[in-house]
């Protein structure tokens, strides 16, 4: 006898348009360069937290914008990966969209207030992450079904918040070498998170005409892609020990290669959507991690 699978509640389908697994994206790269700050300039504590409030916001306008612009595109119709809320049939797609919106307005918000106290620069980039964000599948033309999404994630997700927070919490306009590496391995983890997802969406991507970067160079390039960002990301600590002097506390980091390691033969050895699902929240974890040793080697 074949029995229905049970119907989520709201809370349940609300919790998985968050996408709670991707939110390592966000704070990896705040609590790296807090860590920093805290190491060689000291950290206005205030102007951190408010950047960790715009960069979670952020990621989840992005995570609900993501959710109704491939449900309006009808690119989830053969989902193979967790429930999308707009598709849900449980929750209102009018009320995702609105999510995303108040998501944006919450980063608007705290980011305003930050370039009032610290500088007009950060308005014109916080506008350009809000932009970027929802553009990234919404509007006429999304760049993130043109295969472009990575290189977004690593600009705004790397860069940008790494070396925004930096700046924010020191008032610092010439960033330090420590910094532009460390946020370079921020964004390398965080690109690695999207190409595991898209990884696992080629075939319903394909389907639905959303042409990402691993619907163009397929699943083996892809997966290479996924082995150089890693490999490239766990070299940053070992290039600042070698041309900056960096304390050999720093490479701590190198204890995380493990756990990223396994999503790593996951995405080799398998096209199970489970397996790969795994595998991107081991990643989101494995950049948790990674910042998380980085923190405790600078601060040694």
């Amino acid at each position: 006898m074949v029995t229905a699978a049970p119907r989520l509640s709201t809370t349940q389908v609300w919790w998985s348009a968050v996408r709670p697994a991707t939110l390592a994206a966000s704070v990896a790269p705040v609590l790296t360069a807090t860590a920093i700050a805290v190491h060689l300039d000291g950290v206005r504590w205030a102007a951190g937290l408010g950047a960790l409030v715009v960069a979670l916001s952020i990621q989840l306008g992005v995570n609900f914008a993501n959710d109704y612009s491939d449900f309006v595109r009808g690119a989830d119709v053969n989902r193979v990966g967790p429930v999308r809320a707009a598709s849900s049939g449980v929750v209102q797609p009018g009320h995702v969209r609105s999510a995303a919106i108040a998501a944006f307005g919450i980063a608007g918000v705290v980011g305003l207030a930050l370039s009032v106290a610290f500088g007009l620069p950060l308005l014109i980039i916080g506008a350009a992450c809000l932009l970027a964000g929802w553009l990234y599948t919404g509007g006429p033309r999304p760049y993130g079904y043109l295969g472009l999404g990575e290189v977004f994630v690593f600009i705004f997700f790397g860069l940008v918040a790494t070396l925004g927070t930096y700046y924010v919490e020191t008032a610092r306009l010439t960033p330090l070498p420590i910094t532009l590496l460390m946020s370079c391995a921020m964004g390398f983890l965080a690109t690695a998170i999207l190409v595991l997802n898209n990884l696992r969406d080629i075939a319903t991507d394909l389907a639905a005409g959303k042409r990402t970067l691993a619907t163009r160079i397929g699943r083996e390039r892809t997966r290479i892609l996924l082995l150089l960002l890693v490999s490239a990301a766990f070299a940053m600590p070992v290039l600042l020990l070698i041309t900056q002097g960096a304390s050999p506390t720093v490479l701590l980091v190198l204890l995380a290669i493990p756990i990223a390691a396994v999503p790593v033969r996951l995405a080799f050895g398998s096209t199970a959507a489970s397996d790969l699902v795994r595998a991107l929240k081991r990643m989101a974890a494995a950049q948790l991690i990674y910042a998380l040793l980085f923190t405790l080697g600078v601060l040694l």
